[in-house]
């Protein structure tokens, strides 16, 4: 991986955790994979109906997202690749 990628993630990973923070009031997940780095945050129906478009801006900074629901609430998350498989 060179420099350039891992200061690129670094400051994706960053960003986002940063910016769920804001939306949700509190720290995200974080959760090491093998390969990638997963953020999770647990968000609020409000948070999904009234600021879709904030949220969504920050989870499409990953390679891949999805919101997961359950019956006691609501999951979204992001995943940032490690190595060269990240988008561009």
């Amino acid at each position: 991986m060179s420099v350039k990628r891992d200061n690129r993630q670094t400051a994706t990973l960053h960003a986002a955790t940063t910016q769920l923070t804001a939306l949700t009031g509190q720290r995200p997940r974080v959760i090491d994979e093998p390969g990638a780095v997963r953020i999770e945050a647990d968000v609020t129906e409000d948070l999904l109906t009234r600021h879709w478009p904030r949220l969504h801006a920050v989870l499409d900074l990953g390679a891949g997202f999805g919101l997961r629901t359950t019956a006691t609430g609501h999951t979204a998350w992001l995943r940032l690749d490690r190595g060269e498989n990240t988008r561009p």
